[in-house]
């Protein structure tokens, strides 16, 4: 193992910093922490607490004042976003897909609840996804339902 690391050390011509450096850094990323917040009460909406969560969200984003970091923005964006378009792709789609097709039909249940299943599991893993790259401190916007972040 020892002769790993010194090849290692060889090769890239520096000292590498040890591991638990690494796995331990304690680097502190301005608005980290409130965008991991953001995801959370994201990932809340769409699990715990539906409404109160995207309450919560609208309050920390309306109350927020202009130093806020960009990144803690960034991920306040993407969560108002992704919960609103949550609430159209859920309820509105499911809604339609009923009234079309009847509520006693077999069919349009089956639809209702598959499209349910697959659109709610999709929406939970762009928010899982969000909320480490929150952890990680870096940006990210949701694929076709997200906004920009300048």
């Amino acid at each position: 193992m020892q002769a790993l690391e010194d090849s290692k050390k060889e090769i890239s011509g520096q000292e590498l910093p040890a591991r638990s450096e690494i796995l331990y850094s304690n680097k502190d990323i301005p608005g980290q922490g409130l965008a991991a917040w953001t995801e959370v009460l994201y990932l809340s909406n769409l699990m715990i607490a539906p409404g109160l969560a995207f309450l919560l969200m609208l309050w920390l984003y309306f109350r927020r004042s202009a130093d806020t970091p960009a990144l803690a923005v960034c991920h306040m964006r993407q969560t108002i976003a992704g919960s609103i378009w949550a609430a159209v792709l859920l309820f509105i789609v499911s809604f339609v897909v009923l009234n079309l097709g009847g509520y006693d039909s077999p069919v349009s249940w089956i639809v209702v609840i598959l499209y349910f299943i697959t659109c709610h599991a999709t929406l939970i893993l762009l928010g899982v996804i969000g909320l480490t790259k929150a952890l990680a401190g870096q940006k990210y916007v949701y694929p076709l339902i997200g906004r920009r972040c300048d």
